[in-house]
């Protein structure tokens, strides 16, 4: 941010006198500029023991692989966004059951929300951020070719469950180390 967006002065990047964190300032209209993480909210659409992935058409990580997710918009909830990416992505519809994992990557300021979902149909189809959608068994799932750290866990999760037929909301962090990525839960 350079310039305030209530009365257009230019910013200074300090710490207000009440706070503990570096913020955008305006000297002038003594407005803080508070920027927030993102939330990128999806699903993991099911059909029978398949799952709905979509190759990305986009970057970043364009042709690789992921659930259909993307960021909240403003004015919808978490579960709204994720019925409205699984429909931009996929032309999926799906009946949402519950929220199944969060995941915090502090590293790019992003909250991971996902839901678990059955597909309604089999009527689906690549949106424009997709070149590809596709039903995958368990065994099938191209591991090395998924898009995210996050999508990633996701699946394990979900794949582990499904063995004992009881899913549980599962948290944790994503960290970025050197040239890698651990998750840590909690």
């Amino acid at each position: 941010m350079k310039y305030c967006c209530y009365c257009s002065a230019e910013l200074i990047y300090d710490i207000p006198s009440d706070d503990n964190r570096y913020r955008y300032i305006c000297m002038t209209c003594g407005i803080v500029h508070y920027q927030n993480p993102k939330i990128v909210a999806g699903c993991i659409p099911v059909w029978g023991d398949q799952i709905l992935l979509c190759r990305r058409a986009i970057e970043p990580r364009s042709g690789y692989w992921t659930l259909p997710a993307g960021f909240m918009e403003m004015g919808e909830s978490t579960l709204e966004a994720g019925i409205r990416e699984t429909l931009e992505e996929a032309n999926a519809r799906i009946e949402v059951e519950d929220l199944y994992a969060v995941f915090n990557l502090s590293h790019v300021d992003q909250v991971y929300m996902i839901y678990r979902s059955r597909l309604l149909d089999l009527d689906f189809s690549p949106g424009v951020e997709s070149s590809e959608v596709k039903l995958f068994q368990q065994d099938e799932i191209p591991w090395d070719e998924l898009a995210f750290t996050a999508i990633r866990e996701t699946l394990k999760f979900y794949l582990d469950d499904k063995k004992t037929g009881k899913f549980q909301l599962h948290t944790g962090d994503i960290i970025k180390n050197e040239n890698c990525y651990d998750f840590i839960e909690t």
